[in-house]
């Protein structure tokens, strides 16, 4: 950094009487770009990062000819702080350096002249060197910072920091003055619903809240009063206060279990590295060691300059001086030193760099800095000074990044816009290039439902970066938002800390960080990589948390049901209060009359009498169900017909028998995610089960004679393959026919898509094996069956694929990518342009390959129109679909050479489009591509389900319940689980509404599930269409809905499934439950009035948020239908029993009140009125 002012600097002394204070002289910028004059208003600036070492300004100082001690008077300060003029000149050197760690740059007034050009839009007027140093010497004091900039948090406006936009230092070891001191909240997992200070009041709000509670209280509080006394106060208080003790009791033991379970989420343990600050004082003394024998030489030759001229003895001290600063710059030294440290995951903090493996959940909401495989690392050495990246928009005589890299395209210029205008962003901002940085992807099904992996990249600035840089990186990002799919930030990367410890502000690289680089919490890193990223949000900030809504006390229906019957039994007891003081009176006429002064009030004996009949309403009722609902809890928990089983919440456990409405996700809950080919067919015949050991024997003959084994290592083109067939003569025409199909089939499932094959070893038995990672399971499955039947993908980058016979174990196909079009649910489909080479020589991958394929698959949807007319395309799709199989239909198109240059050039000129790209490069691929592609044939596919499924499904059914499939995943996968489930009945109608965007159309597309044939079909819906009868037709949508046997709603997101879930219980005023098995489940589950959680491979946290904790779903029958059931019956007579109990006490009361004419005197005292009301 120090090149730019040693160049001109010597210019400067090449031309002594150019030397001038015009607007063309040496500026202050160019000395040291990090002690800028005029900061940027859009970045932060700290009080650390903008000065100007007094070195610095002693060099110019003795190029204008002035003494040394009136300079550093000038300009450090008014000698206040000196030690003196006797000071000797040790002294002096080590003042200067103690005095450069002194801010000294700009006074208030300056800044602000500055700051108000800068906001009219007009750059400040630039000075000269002099007329500059002369300011900053007027300025006050000696030692003055500048003025700092607006923070990108909003300043000192915003009370809350950790809410707002936030900047961040990697690694957290930046001085405590660059970053405003703010507190994040911890990075824990809590389910609990009380807090140590918030248990009693919570607890005891939540108790007498209810009539049924709050009437016993009343009658303890009157044994107070002398006059309504009936028996001794400990009768009446102690059987309320053990009612209490009871009820807070289990509330404070669910509530410690939860806190337990929370305590082993929270525990889990994660490597981070730990940063310390490198010792400038090793640098400092390397530096000036190495510079030392330079400097002795020219101290020599400096005496013979000085005796000649004085203008060379000022040349001569000032290059003493740059050579000095050259030797000690020149000593590079780590900006830190690390450690590897294990931190349990709830003392994770903002800036925190963790390594993630394989397998393993992201603890908070990262940002990805660098990606390698653990086996393969290879990565640049490390530059100092990198030079920009290269945009990624292609030029005119560039192919496109799809052409080149295979990757999705990059962010269009609207979202870069609307970045730019998000954040503060640096003037050297640059998009990423994705294929600069490292790939990882994530499993994202606990945080929005999606089965598809998810690509991330590395940064590009950090990706080469050695981990002891990371803390030169700051990053800042936005405030903590709910939304899964948008993040916009930047990275900065400053400039290396010079030798003596002085920090400075310098950037030297920014670049803009998107959804790409990120992985929120919950999600689960799929691929064989390490990761290093940066915390960036934690705890309730995190997105998993935003999406999540807060536990709330559930009350059963029974408990509700109970405090209103207890309001008619407290009116009987009114009435029959009110009929024995009227009975009284009438029969003490003429004793009152006669003696007025000895007759009691009236009101008086209402009360006693109403606490005398107080057993009509037995306070044991509560302890009574309390207890029976422990007793269910315990039966529930050694059930072995479901073993695992926990409950969370003992307090509902009758509501299990209850339940009319149950809304089930689907990934992890229903199926087990584990894609499985079950069925192909290639239009005259169809392979599945037993078949495909055919179909290995096509495939094998296809191959054979190929590779490294036979024809000197030629490998299979589509040229030598249609040789290779004409000559082969064995079997009929027809069979000749099917062979080639299926080895055209075969050959296209193995190139078209987006699997990358990793290899992995055995730690224990050292075997090596091949794992696949990819962006949909869909497409791991079937390149699994390509292997499976002869055929396997052995390598591939950016550029090839290389496919391997696992008959002979050679190379048989090796083809060049030229494009790649990714699957996106609106085009429904994926292709790829492949060049076909001739030779395994990889070194040959271009010398005469002109055979060129565009391979595509895609929904049968949108491929019927692409591909040439035939005759059984419907009818096959159709029958896969009734299997509830996920069907793709498989094209190829030949291509030319002068074929793809034509598109190739009008695909690269509607890349650079500005605006309306994306459907501008679509135009493109469908007029060059996507017409009259040959049918190669059709996949089937089974998204394998879990255990028992469709029995469970049935018999729930069959008890009266209606289902509801929530799920995250696309539509054309919820439809084929729906019908392999059985949760859609064989014949019945699937009225589908999808992508609706207008509110007019809305009641339309509901119409025909009104009328009465349309109740008995099942509906299903996307959540754009779901999304807008929530806001404008709630009413109309949510009572047609319900009278639906089955309803399946696909790409939900977590706040929509619990909207769903308080929308049915709203307006049905029946018991619904929600079960899931992942964290973006947490919502509906908790929303419900039972929750049920399953215990996944993916994670425990819907399991720690339910009421109810399961291992598989089919578990749920046996839950629902026998225990729940059963808890609900016994509960129910439980209080007829005890009611009744109470009746017999009150009626003889009454007739023993009467008997005595009227009289409200207990005919049960004290304890034996307790012990049989208990």
């Amino acid at each position: 950094m120090a090149a730019p002012y040693r160049n001109q600097y010597h210019h400067s002394l090449a031309h002594p009487d150019a030397y001038s204070d015009d607007e063309d002289d040496l500026e202050l910028d160019n000395l040291d770009p990090v002690t800028a004059l005029t900061p940027d208003p859009n970045r932060r600036s700290h009080d650390w990062g903008r000065r100007l070492p007094p070195r610095i300004l002693q060099r110019f100082a003795a190029a204008r000819r002035r003494p040394r001690e009136e300079d550093e008077e000038r300009l450090v300060g008014d000698g206040g702080e000196r030690a003196g003029a006797e000071e000797t000149e040790e002294g002096a050197h080590k003042r200067e350096r103690s005095d450069a760690d002194a801010p000294l740059l700009a006074d208030d007034e300056a800044g602000a002249e500055r700051d108000s050009l800068n906001a009219a839009g007009r750059p400040p007027r630039r000075k000269g060197l002099l007329s500059r140093l002369l300011a900053l010497g007027r300025s006050r004091g000696g030692a003055i910072s500048l003025p700092e900039s607006s923070r990108a948090d909003g300043g000192d406006d915003d009370d809350d920091l950790s809410s707002s936009t936030r900047t961040l230092s990697v690694g957290r070891l930046a001085p405590s003055s660059s970053l405003p001191p703010t507190k994040y909240p911890a990075n824990a997992i809590s389910n609990a619903k009380y807090s140590p200070a918030s248990f009693l009041p919570r607890t005891l709000w939540n108790e007498f809240k209810f009539f049924f509670n709050l009437y016993f209280l009343l009658v303890a509080l009157s044994q107070v009063i002398p006059a309504l006394r009936i028996g001794y106060l400990s009768t009446y208080v102690a059987p309320l206060a053990f009612v209490l003790c009871v009820t807070l009791g289990k509330e404070a033991y669910d509530d410690i279990q939860r806190r337990r379970r929370d305590g082993e989420a929270n525990g889990e343990i994660y490597r981070v590295l730990r940063f310390e600050e490198h010792r400038a004082e090793d640098a400092e003394w390397a530096g000036r060691n190495g510079g030392a024998s330079k400097k002795k030489t020219g101290k020599g030759k400096r005496g013979k300059r000085r005796q000649a001229s004085q203008e060379d003895d000022e040349h001569d001290r000032l290059a003493d001086v740059e050579r000095e600063e050259q030797d000690t710059e020149d000593v590079e030294t780590p900006t830190a030193s690390f450690v590897e440290v294990n931190k349990p995951s709830k003392d994770l903090k903002v800036g925190d760099v963790v390594v993630l493996g394989k397998d393993q959940r992201v603890p908070a909401d990262v940002v990805i800095l660098k990606s390698f495989s653990t086996e393969t690392e290879k990565l640049p050495a490390y530059d100092p000074a990198p030079t920009p990246s290269k945009s990624t928009t292609p030029s005119a005589g560039e192919g496109s990044l799809l052409e080149i890299e295979g990757q999705p395209d990059p962010p269009d210029s609207e979202l870069q816009t609307e970045a730019a205008n998000a954040l503060p962003l640096s003037d050297k901002t640059t998009t990423p290039d994705p294929s600069a940085g490292g790939e990882a992807f994530i499993r994202t099904d606990q945080l929005d439902g999606e089965t598809d992996w998810k690509l991330r990249l590395a940064t590009p600035l950090a990706q080469t970066l050695p981990p002891s840089e990371y803390p030169r990186l700051r990053l800042t990002a936005g405030k903590p938002d709910r939304r899964v799919n948008d993040f916009v930030g930047n990275v900065e990367l400053l400039t290396r800390p010079h030798w003596s410890g002085e920090h400075t502000e310098g950037i030297e690289h920014s670049l803009l960080l998107t959804i790409d680089n990120t992985a929120w919490a919950n999600t689960v890193l799929a691929s064989s990589t390490t990761v290093y990223a940066v915390v960036v949000y934690t705890g309730p900030q995190t997105r998993a948390a935003l999406g999540t809504s807060a536990s709330r006390s559930k009350t059963g229906l029974l408990e509700l049901e109970i405090n209103s019957l207890t309001k008619v039994l407290c009116f009987l007891t009114a009435a029959l209060s009110a009929a024995l003081v009227v009975g009284h009176h009438i029969y003490t006429a003429d004793f009152t009359n006669a003696h007025p002064g000895n007759a009691r009030p009236w009101y008086l004996n209402a009360l006693r009498f109403l606490i005398l009949f107080s057993t009509i309403v037995p306070i044991s009722l509560r302890v009574n169900l309390d207890m029976g609902k422990s007793v269910y809890a315990y039966f529930i928990h050694r059930d072995q017909g479901i073993p695992g089983t926990v409950v969370r919440t003992s307090t509902i456990p009758e509501e299990l028998g209850r339940i009319e409405y149950l809304l089930s996700d689907k990934t992890g809950t229903l199926t087990r995610n584990e894609m499985e080919m079950k069925k192909c067919h290639v239009g005259t015949v169809g392979y599945g089960g037993e078949a495909m050991e055919e179909v290995r024997g096509f495939v094998q003959a296809a191959f054979d004679g190929f590779g490294g084994n036979g024809q000197e290592g030629r490998l299979w083109t589509p040229s030598a393959g249609l040789d290779d067939s004409t000559q082969t003569s064995s079997g009929t025409r027809t069979r000749r026919e099917i062979a080639t199909r299926v080895r055209d089939m075969v050959l296209a499932l193995g190139v078209c898509h987006s699997v990358t094959p990793t290899m992995e070893e055995d730690p224990d038995t050292g075997d090596v094996s091949t794992s696949y990672q990819a962006s949909s399971p869909d497409e791991i499955a079937i390149v699994q069956w390509t292997a499976a039947v002869g055929l396997q993908v052995s390598h591939r980058d950016r550029r090839s694929i290389t496919l391997t016979s696992t008959f002979t174990g050679q190379v048989v196909v090796r083809v060049e990518i030229l494009n790649i079009f990714p699957f996106t649910s609106e085009s429904k489909r994926m292709g790829i342009i492949a060049r076909f080479c001739k030779h395994a020589d990889r070194a040959k991958i271009s010398e005469g390959d002109d055979e060129i394929v565009f391979f595509q698959k895609g929904a049968d949807t949108v491929m019927s129109s692409i591909v040439v007319a035939n005759d059984w395309l419907d009818e096959e799709t159709g029958n896969m679909a009734r299997e509830g199989l996920r069907t793709l239909v498989v094209g190829r198109k030949n291509l030319t050479q002068e074929t793809y240059e034509a598109f190739k050039q009008a695909y690269q000129e509607a890349s650079l489009s500005m605006t309306g790209r994306d459907a501008a490069m679509a135009r493109v691929v469908k007029l060059h591509l996507e017409q009259d592609l040959d049918l190669l044939g059709i996949t089937g596919v089974e998204d394998k389900l879990q255990p028992n499924v469709k029995a469970s499904l049935e018999l729930l059914r069959n008890a009266g319940i209606k289902i509801w499939m929530l799920t995250g995943d696309k539509v054309e996968t919820a439809r084929c689980v729906a019908i392999s489930s059985k949760l859609v009945s064989r014949g019945q109608t699937i009225h589908t509404i999808a992508g609706l965007k207008r509110k007019e159309f809305a009641l339309d597309a509901l119409g025909p599930l009104q009328s009465r044939h349309g109740r008995t079909s099942a509906l299903l819906i996307d959540g754009q269409s779901l999304a807008l009868y929530l806001s404008h037709h709630k009413e109309d949508f949510i009572s047609t809905a319900v009278r639906l046997p089955a309803v399946i709603a696909c790409r939900c997101s977590p706040t929509q499934k619990a909207d769903l879930a308080l929308l049915i219980r709203a307006w049905t005023r029946k018991r619904v439950a929600c079960i899931g098995d992942g964290g973006n489940d947490v919502s509906m589950i908790q929303a419900a009035d039972v929750g049920l959680g399953i215990v996944g491979k993916e994670g425990r946290q819907a399991s720690l948020a339910a009421d109810f904790s399961l291992t598989q779903f089919a578990h749920i029958t046996k839950l629902l239908v026998w225990h729940g059931r059963n808890s609900y019956k016994r509960s129910a007579k439980l209080a007829l029993f005890v009611m009744h109990r109470g009746l017999i006490a009150a009626v003889a009361q009454a007739v023993f009140s009467v008997s005595f004419g009227g009289e409200p005197i207990a005919l049960y005292r004290d304890w034996l009125l307790v012990g049989y009301a208990t």
